[in-house]
């Protein structure tokens, strides 16, 4: 590993909490716009939270007796299906699926596409296996480094500046998806 590949990692994954998974995702050089990355911060926030007031109501259905907790899960599934209806409409392509590994600070992806640190762009991810609608975050490249002789390169990607709640819910969704690793670690090693 690079010198500038070990700094990258302390930077990301030094002291938070790291998920390592397959999604579809994708790294987009381009500028920032402020106007469009209010737009997704607030997209991402959306997401996030219906992820987990779907994740976590799924998880509680039983314990919860109260009409309030279901509807505020029927409220979430409408908040997702506007958003993939959405999607659809806008066009978006679906990416290969891809290692990679993030952390509330940043993203390490393996792809074809090298781009030089310093570049700035959109990091998308597909953040739920069962939904199509991706996650943006802006995001500069601070690393890159060849992937063995395979021609594919590993990207290591700061997140830009996020809005606080938004910093919060991926922290969120990022321990839900530790949690069920560790749950399934160990049904499977029973």
């Amino acid at each position: 590993m690079s010198a500038a590949a070990e700094i990258a990692r302390e930077q990301l994954f030094g002291d938070v909490l790291a998920c390592t998974e397959i999604h579809p995702a994708a790294f987009v050089p381009g500028p920032f716009d402020a106007s469009r990355l209010r737009v997704h911060a607030v997209q991402a926030e959306a997401l996030l939270r219906a992820l987990a007031v779907i994740e976590d109501g799924a998880r509680n259905d039983e314990s919860d007796p109260h009409a309030e907790g279901v509807f505020r899960r029927l409220e979430a599934k409408i908040d997702l299906l506007t958003a993939l209806v959405a999607g659809l409409a806008a066009g978006h392509s679906t990416d290969p699926a891809r290692p990679l590994q993030w952390s509330s600070r940043g993203a390490r992806l393996v792809t074809d596409a090298a781009a030089p640190p310093l570049t700035q762009g959109l990091f998308r991810v597909q953040p739920a296996e069962w939904l199509p609608s991706p996650l943006v975050l802006p995001a500069t490249v601070i690393a890159l480094e060849a992937e063995g002789s395979s021609g594919l390169h590993a990207l290591w990607l700061r997140f830009e500046p996020l809005p606080p709640a938004l910093g919060a819910a991926l922290e969120r969704h990022l321990f839900r998806v530790h949690r069920r690793a560790v749950a399934e670690s160990r049904r499977i090693g029973k």
